[in-house]
């Protein structure tokens, strides 16, 4: 007859209890906003001003996709959708108003989304077409601080 079987680890004639390896940890962060990287298109036709932008951006972990106009923004959009849109409203051959009106009618959510750069606060063109869309406006210059509290304030990222 065999002697009954005794199972590795309970201390018996096979030695003493293996060490057991730990569960991993795994940190969830408390705001889900912060699980990933979030998304932000730039439009800009100044190549100083977007190099400086992304770079900015960039080091506080968000993936940047820059442009250079309307048309190519339109492009990026029909790609895929972005948590925060960063657009001049002044740019050659499709400006940032005109963005706007082709995002409102092909992806209408982003539309909340925006937030308008522009130098030119006192254009009356401007001016009337800031009265009638419910977007953010950072006014050339702004400071960082204001820049990140648009994007706090259209992504709920905290910075």
């Amino acid at each position: 007859m065999c002697a009954p079987t005794e199972f590795v680890g309970s201390g018996g004639p096979l030695g003493p209890d293996p060490e057991v390896p730990s569960p991993r940890l795994y940190e969830i962060p408390e705001d889900p906003s912060q699980a990933r990287a979030q998304s932000v298109l730039v439009l800009e036709d100044d190549p100083e001003f977007c190099a400086m932008l992304r770079m900015i951006l960039e080091q506080q972990d968000y993936r940047v996709t820059v442009v250079a106009n309307g048309a190519q923004g339109i492009q990026q959009i029909l790609i895929r959708d972005f948590d925060a849109i960063l657009c001049d409203i002044m740019m050659p051959n499709f400006p940032g108003d005109m963005f706007y009106l082709a995002v409102q009618r092909a992806k209408p959510k982003l539309c909340e989304r925006f937030i308008f750069m522009t130098g030119h606060q006192h254009d009356p063109k401007i001016q009337e077409f800031l009265k009638r869309v419910p977007c953010r406006v950072l006014f050339k210059p702004f400071s960082m601080a204001a820049l990140f509290d648009a994007l706090e304030s259209v992504t709920g990222r905290s910075h």
